[in-house]
């Protein structure tokens, strides 16, 4: 049996020859992002900021992110449309073209996980996404909390947050614009919503040893 480990290694060593066939210039220049180092750019995600080449993907100290961080960044690149595409429209997950089985995994794991990390606790959910320079917005009386991130730039993510009660579970929405897809693989955009996930929690349970 091959040891998974290796195949990683092997898509993420695959990932950075394409990179390097890139004109990275061209897409910075469409994707909006600023070209760092020779053949490299300098990527905006959450609240860290990976420097892209096709010798690796580093975050800001120097270390390689995880592996799925590491094939978002990449296809990021590698997807990236060579005029801007229509669809402003925001889509939950399952109104994505591609999501298919892949639907049940971003409820579970990314829409519940969130709603059930942050019950009874919308003034840490507040603080957590405002902390990953989340735009906390004023809710229109549908939702306790709506935040705008732009969790890569030309791909936004919405979310709608509402709190528990005495009749209701709490409950989580994430929306992307349909034109998501033009920019990154369903799989990939899962991989970002989970990782939206990751990084409220830490955040949030930053806010607990702050209170």
């Amino acid at each position: 049996m091959s040891n998974p480990g290796s195949i990683f290694e092997k898509t993420y060593i695959d990932y950075l020859a394409q990179v390097n066939r890139l004109d990275i210039g061209a897409r910075a220049s469409r994707l909006g992002i600023e070209t760092a180092g020779e053949k490299g750019v300098r990527v905006p995600l959450l609240g860290q900021a990976f420097h892209v080449s096709g010798k690796a993907v580093q975050d800001a100290g120097g270390r390689r992110p995880g592996f799925d961080l590491c094939v978002v960044l990449c296809k990021y690149l590698l997807l990236c449309p060579d005029s801007p595409p229509e669809g402003e429209e925001w889509v939950t997950y399952r109104g994505l073209k591609d999501a298919g089985p892949l639907t049940v995994f971003f409820k579970n794991e990314v829409e519940q996980a969130i709603a059930a990390c942050f019950a009874g606790r919308l003034p840490a959910l507040r603080n957590a996404c405002a902390a990953l320079g989340g735009q906390v917005r004023d809710p229109d009386g549908a939702y306790d909390l709506v935040a705008w991130f732009a969790a890569l730039p030309r791909v936004p993510l919405l979310l709608q947050f509402n709190d528990k009660d005495e009749e209701f579970a709490a409950e989580c929405r994430l929306l992307f614009e349909e034109r998501a897809e033009a920019y990154l693989d369903a799989e990939c955009l899962a991989m970002l919503g989970r990782h939206l996930r990751k990084r409220l929690r830490q955040k949030g349970r930053q806010d607990n040893g702050a209170n």
